[in-house]
Parts: structure tokens; sequence; C-alpha cells
């Protein structure tokens, strides 16, 4: 199975960094891959709250997260390249349409993510890549982050994932009860 398993993660990585590079979609003016990377290393770094076949689909998740959202793809498209349950989670991570940062992260979103098995902890991977990133390069998304926090939170917490709810709040710097 460890064929199969890194053929997928394989297959994603491509999928994601060529759509990510067709669409010009930068990352703060790098290669969108070097985002997906970060979410890809928190994925691996907190693996052992999955089973292997959970691991196999978060990261194949985490490489694609944002193509619907970003990339003009589909449903259907991330689907025939990566199989259902990638394309559920990508699914379940795509915003909302929206005028703001609160309209697109609705409670319908949440509300999604947290009924899509995986979701909640590939959007975990991706907020500790993107806080993280914002705390090291002193971008003004970390205040946002910092703002959005406790909704954030509330609307996605499930304390099997406590260690990474801690790192996020760590970098932070916001203290939860």
């Amino acid at each position: 199975t460890d064929m199969i398993n890194t053929e997928l993660m394989g297959k994603a990585k491509a999928y994601a960094v060529k759509c990510h590079a067709d669409t010009n979609h930068k990352y703060n003016g790098m290669p969108y891959d070097f985002h997906l990377q970060m979410v890809v290393d928190y994925a691996k770094k907190y693996a052992y709250h999955l089973d292997d076949a959970d691991i196999l689909i978060s990261i194949s998740a985490a490489w694609a997260h944002d193509v619907i959202e970003d990339c003009r793809q589909t449903y259907n498209d991330v689907k025939t390249a990566l199989g259902k349950d990638v394309a559920d989670v990508v699914y379940a991570l795509t915003n909302e349409k929206g005028r703001n940062r609160k309209e697109r992260a609705n409670a319908s979103y949440y509300s999604l993510i947290r009924i899509t098995p995986l979701a909640t902890f590939v959007k975990l991977c991706d907020r500790l890549a993107n806080a993280k990133y914002s705390k090291d390069t002193g971008s003004s998304m970390l205040e946002a982050y910092k703002k959005e926090h406790e909704h954030f939170r509330n609307c996605l917490v499930d304390l099997k994932y406590r260690d990474m709810w801690e790192e996020l709040e760590g970098i932070l710097d916001v203290r939860e009860p």
C-alpha cells in the first residue's frame, strides 16, 4: 500500500502546484506551493492524530485545499484527479461567496467543515501555516487571525486536536480556557 499512498500524495502535490501555477496564484509574491508545503508540513507533524488511511487523505487534501476556491477547479475536477475522499475535504474547506472574510467564512462554511471527516484537521493545519507565516513576516494578517480566533475556535474546536490548538494560540499569543 505504500506505493499507492505515495502515489496519491504525489498526484495531489503535482495537481495542486499546477492548478495554482496555471492561474498565476501566488502566496505573498511567492509560488503558491510555498504555502501548500507549510500546510503539508503541519499535517505531517500532527499525523499521529490520524490512522494511516486518514493521513493519506489529509496530506493529499492539504496539497489541494485551495484549488476550488482559488483555481477555478470544481468538486468534480478534484474528485476525478484525487478521488472522492480528498474532494470532500477540499470542498468543505472552500469558502462561500462573500464581500469580506466574515461573509466568506459563515456558519454554513464552518458547519460543513465540522461534518466532513478530516476537514477540521486540514483547516487547522492551514490556519497554523498562515498564522506562523504572518507572525514570522510581520504581516498585518496576524491581527485578523487574532481577532477571528475566538469565533474560529468556537466553530471548530475538537479536543482531539488540543495540541494543535495550543500551538496556534501560542503563535497568536491568545489563551483560551
